[in-house]
């Protein structure tokens, strides 16, 4: 840090954010942490609109080492999330087989709890499921499942506030720099009403709100919100013990206390860039349901109760997170563009994250694979296993 004084400010207060707030509140007790939250009531953020579930079943090894540390989190320091265990099951056909059994060796090796079932085999666990079309499933046995969000972004506020953070209801609007040859350095954050917070770091953890702040600094950051829409509905007939589904078609499902909830991404021609978050009911209608009921005969009954709609921060680049710091900027600290998988991934990208910034390099995990560098590189990061 440039001046032990000077906290390091947040901007964001949401689950990241305040991971990170916790995080090097506990690391380092009596270090100053300002979080800048524009609204408290967090009404339209991703944190409190997301279907909040966790899953190892990735390709990329970075985030199935992300998803076990998050997983071991929720189980031990936040038993008030209501977390339900009961795995991920990906569906493939005959052409995506091959990818599935690709990525199950690297979960496999990663130390992933999956499985893979044949269509009988998945009929005789889950008689209520139609295989047509189905080659091969994989299914999560532990470490994966679906929780509160909402109530895990309070937990980790109200640790990081326990341990001495101070959460500032305010907006940021703007950067004080220095510039020694061709890096920059942030000296203070600039608030709505004029005051300016002077800082050791700032640490950019704004959602899908993310990309302004970068530019402050003069930096692209690829990251948009791309609007999501979930569905609440209940059904008559029992599916008992249903995991999160993935289908082909890329619906998923999963229960919801004594209903269900289900969603889908758009086609990238219909997913727009920051869209307002309108709730897309005809897609429902006449995609989703549809989908839903030839794998799920039941669900041909299926009553719909409610609907919202919510931002992922997609990066736009690779849809993986971007994490650290920027070469042009020595005290900009990034965690953004998650792309959906920012509740399950905040605690671990909070740890390493504090870690970066009261070390000044990573200790318990590297996060260089999603760093800024391979964005300026052109060099995606490869992740097969998207939703």
């Amino acid at each position: 840090m440039t001046a032990a004084q000077d906290p390091v400010v947040v901007l964001g207060g949401g689950a990241v954010g305040s991971a990170v707030a916790y995080f090097l509140t506990l690391q380092r007790p009596g270090c100053p942490v300002v979080v800048i939250e524009r609204d408290f009531s967090y009404r339209c953020a991703s944190s409190a609109l997301s279907a909040s579930s966790i899953r190892q079943q990735f390709s990329a090894a970075i985030n199935i080492a992300l998803s076990r540390f998050g997983m071991e989190f929720l189980r031990s320091e936040c038993p008030e999330i209501d977390l339900v265990e009961r795995g991920y099951l990906y569906l493939a056909t005959q052409t995506g087989e091959g990818v599935m059994r690709a990525n199950h060796l690297i979960q496999r090796a990663e130390g992933a709890d999956v499985r893979l079932f044949s269509p009988d085999e998945l009929r005789e666990r889950f008689p209520w499921l139609d295989t047509n079309g189905i080659a091969l499933g994989s299914l999560g046995l532990s470490g994966e499942g679906w929780f509160d969000g909402y109530s895990l972004l309070q937990a980790l506020r109200k640790k990081a506030v326990a341990q001495g953070a101070i959460y500032r209801n305010d907006e940021a609007v703007g950067f004080e720099m220095l510039s020694h040859e061709d890096v920059r350095h942030v000296s203070s954050v600039r608030l709505a009403g004029g005051e300016q917070v002077r800082c050791s770091a700032v640490v950019n953890a704004a959602g899908a709100w993310a990309r302004p702040i970068a530019q402050w600094a003069g930096i692209d950051l690829p990251v948009h919100g791309r609007c999501r829409s979930v569905f609440h509905f209940t059904c008559p007939t029992p599916v008992e013990q249903c995991p999160l589904i993935i289908d082909p078609s890329g619906i998923w499902v999963r229960p919801e206390g004594a209903g269900f909830i289900a969603g889908f991404s758009p086609s990238d021609g219909n997913d727009p860039d920051d869209a307002p978050l309108d709730v897309d009911h005809a897609a429902f209608e006449g995609h989703v349901w549809p989908v839903l009921a030839e794998r799920i005969p039941a669900f041909e009954a299926l009553r719909l109760k409610s609907a919202w709609a919510g931002y992922y921060e997609m990066n736009v680049f690779d849809q993986n997170a971007i994490v650290g710091l920027h070469p042009a900027c020595d005290n900009l600290y990034f965690a953004n563009g998650f792309s959906g998988h920012g509740l399950q991934q905040s605690p671990g990208v909070g740890r390493a994250l504090a870690e970066l910034i009261l070390t000044g390099r990573w200790q318990s995990l590297n996060l260089d694979a999603l760093g800024f560098r391979r964005i300026l590189r052109g060099e995606p990061l490869v992740e097969r296993n998207i939703i």
